[in-house]
């Protein structure tokens, strides 16, 4: 088993032993109602891909926090929590441009 370091980040399942971190979660700054939705994204492999992805989604007017659930080499599931509901193409433009692909929406 590899032990786990807490780097912050907010990827909840590492694909690799140098990414690996805690389960911590941030919960939205806001106390007023959420906008809660999930996207899949393909290609993220380790927490500097989550990293990046964050990055580019939390850019985006209105959203507060991203969590990922991260599935290295797989399809991860990205949740976005905002005030408002977040333009499809804004979220899709963010995921491509950090570099990444979206699989369409959760069934």
């Amino acid at each position: 088993m590899t032990d786990r370091i807490d780097l912050g980040l907010k990827d909840t399942n590492a694909g690799c032993a140098c990414c690996a971190t805690s389960a911590a979660t941030d919960a939205p700054a806001s106390t007023a109602a959420t906008v809660t939705e999930d996207v899949l994204v393909t290609g993220m492999t380790c927490s500097h891909c989550v990293s990046s992805v964050t990055e580019e989604l939390t850019a985006i007017d209105g959203v507060e926090n991203v969590t990922v659930d991260l599935n290295a080499g797989g399809t991860s599931r990205v949740t976005i929590h905002s005030l408002t509901p977040i333009d499809a193409a804004a979220v899709q433009a963010a995921v491509e441009e950090a570099g990444y692909t979206l699989a369409g929406a959760p069934a």
